[in-house]
This record gives structure tokens, sequence and C-alpha cells, in this order.
């Protein structure tokens, strides 16, 4: 009776002690490369700092379970990445990724978005260019309920929607960029809000975080660094802390 009673308390405390559920997406994957740089391609950008992100979360913070949806090169379509957050019933979804211009040098620094008003033409373009990625699905018309990437008029449904979890992912945010700034020295473009369908599926506080240009030759130079990476990882991290205090 004793030891029942032991092994019940045991579950108790550790079901307590990871009360909070943090995913982690590290965009694109397999056969999906995402962005293109003259020497690396963002998939694996967007992996490294997401699994260094996570490691920093999983040392430091016991009471904080960390869902990753994915760990290796494999390509996971949009409405599953939600899905994942979605089962698991996270209390924050962070998307990662590396930004890119169509020109052929891009400019520098660290945005995050949340799902939103896009009115900017530039924020249109980038979440654009992140949801193009549905096209390599099968039958991503039926499964998207005919919403088309390329098309501005997809877009509409978003400013009718109305998110509960704005402030919190604007706080976050904005919490994402003071840190890329005080402890990876990188330029603050600011947070931003845009039509992510992987943000417009979650049901939790969200953000997509876009590291740097690849398209810029200085910066992906940094992005596919070490300590590049390692910066950007902690930067994410200590905002994670301070956005859950």
């Amino acid at each position: 009776m004793k030891r029942l009673a032991f092994i019940a308390l045991t579950l108790i405390l550790s079901l307590s002690a990871q009360a909070y559920t943090l995913v982690i997406d590290a965009g694109h994957g397999g056969k999906d490369p995402g962005a293109i740089g003259r020497k690396s391609k963002e998939k694996n950008i967007n992996l490294a700092v997401a699994l260094a992100f996570g490691k920093l979360v999983e040392q430091n913070c016991p009471d904080v379970k960390v869902v990753y949806t994915r760990k290796t090169d494999v390509f996971v379509e949009l409405d599953e990445r939600a899905n994942i957050a979605n089962r698991n019933k996270a209390d924050l979804f962070v998307s990662i990724h590396v930004n890119s211009t169509a020109a052929k040098n891009g400019p520098q620094g660290t945005e995050t978005y949340t799902l939103g008003m896009h009115r900017a033409a530039d924020n249109l373009e980038v979440a654009k260019r992140e949801n193009s990625v549905i096209t390599l699905e099968n039958n991503y018309e039926q499964k998207y309920e005919g919403f088309d990437p390329k098309s501005s008029e997809s877009y509409i449904i978003f400013e009718l929607m109305q998110d509960k979890n704005m402030e919190q992912s604007v706080n976050f945010a904005k919490l994402v960029q003071q840190q890329f700034k005080s402890t990876a020295g990188r330029v603050n473009k600011g947070v931003y809000q845009a039509g992510f369908l992987v943000l417009r599926a979650t049901s939790m506080p969200s953000a997509l975080i876009e590291l740097g240009y690849i398209n810029n030759a200085n910066e992906e130079t940094y992005l596919c660094s070490a300590a590049g990476q390692s910066a950007l990882a902690k930067s994410i991290y200590n905002a994670f802390k301070a956005y859950k205090k």
C-alpha cells in the first residue's frame, strides 16, 4: 500500500513538474529546402537553431516539456506542424525560419511575425514565400480549402480572423527581437503581422521567427557558423524565459 502511494505521488509530482509545453518548429526540411543561399539551405540553419534552442530549454527548465515538429531533415506538412502543437496542448508554438528577398544582395536583420493583419506589401511577400511550401503537398487545394499561397485575395480571410492569443504572441515576439539585439548583436527589424498558414492553425500563442537574410553574404556566413547559431538560440531562449515569467 505504501509503495502504491509512493508511485502515485511520484506520478503527480512528475506531471506537475512538466506543466508547460513548448513546441519548436524548424521550418522546411526534406524535399523542401526553403530559401537557398550561396553556400547553404534554409532548412539546415532552421534545424540547427531549433535544436540548440530546445536543448537550452531542456537543460535549464525542468518544468517545460519540449516537443519538436522535426529533429531531422524530413518534410513535415504545414497542417501537421500545427496539429503537433494542438495535440500536445502546447502553451507556446515557435516556428524558426530564415528570410530571403528577390534581390541579389539582401538586407540585414531579424524579424518576428505573429498572425494578423498584413497590409504592408513586404509582409505579404514573406507570408507568400513561406506558405508556398504547401504546393509540395498532395491535394493541397482540397486540404487548405482552395487557398492559393500566391494570390493576395486568399489572404483576405486573415483580415476577418479574431486571434484571442494575439496579445501574448506579440509580447513574446517583442522579447525575441529585443534579445536578438542585446544578446546576439543583430539588427532589429521589428515585429510584424502576416498571414502564415502554420500560425493560423495553432490554438495557442505563436510566432514565426526570421533569423536573418540568407541572400546577404555576411548574414549567411553568420547564420551558418556555430557561434552565430548558438547566439541566436540563446537569444530565443532568453526571450522564452522572460515570456514564461
